[in-house]
This record gives C-alpha cells, sequence and structure tokens, in this order.
C-alpha cells in the first residue's frame, strides 16, 4: 500500500477579521514601565470579567457574519428547501437566544 503524501495545513491560519469586538472594561488592567519596556498587568477579576462576557455572548449570539450567511442562505435561488429550513429555524433559535435567557440550541 502506497503510503499518502503528507500536505502541511496551518491549524489556525491568521487572516482578515471582519468580527466586531466590544469593549468589556477599562477596568483591572494596567501597564508598567520596566528596563526592558512596557509591561501590562492584569488583575484576576479581568480574567473572570471576560470569561463570564465570552461565556455569555457564545451562548446567546451569533456573529454578524454568521447570520448573514445563513440570510445569504434564504436568498440564494439554488438552495433547497432543507437548506432554507434550517437556516430559517437557526434565525429563529438566534432570535430566541439573543433575549438572553434562553441559550443556543445546539442540537438544531
Amino acid at each position: 500500500m502506497a503510503t499518502p503524501e503528507f500536505e502541511f495545513t496551518e491549524l489556525l491560519p491568521l487572516g482578515h477579521d471582519d468580527t466586531p469586538y466590544r469593549l468589556v472594561s477599562k477596568d483591572h488592567v494596567t501597564t508598567i514601565e520596566t528596563p526592558l519596556g512596557s509591561m501590562l498587568i492584569v488583575d484576576p477579576e479581568a480574567l473572570t470579567l471576560i470569561t463570564q462576557e465570552a461565556m455569555r455572548d457564545i451562548a446567546h449570539f451569533l456573529r454578524p457574519g454568521h447570520l448573514q450567511q445563513l440570510r445569504n442562505i434564504l436568498d440564494d435561488p439554488e438552495a433547497s428547501d432543507n437548506d432554507r429550513f434550517v437556516a430559517l429555524d437557526l434565525l429563529k433559535n438566534a432570535a430566541i437566544s439573543a433575549g438572553g435567557v434562553l441559550p443556543m440550541c445546539q442540537d438544531t
């Protein structure tokens, strides 16, 4: 049996990012000057705060780009009825979860 040829693929390639980011807080972070240059000091409270915010956002919101992709499926004349059904169901789910009470349904 022949050995398949190895082809390297970057695991997490960097590229253009259109994700809108928001400032969570300016608290709990400071900079100090050292002989080696500026150093960022991050209080543990900052890590707790951004983790809480991230977990809430992940559970309740889709990125605008993802929402646009779902909308594009609805507008695509070549999309199947099933494609449209799934896209519409995901959009309905996104609208409900954006209320912040019920998270996105992971099995949709």
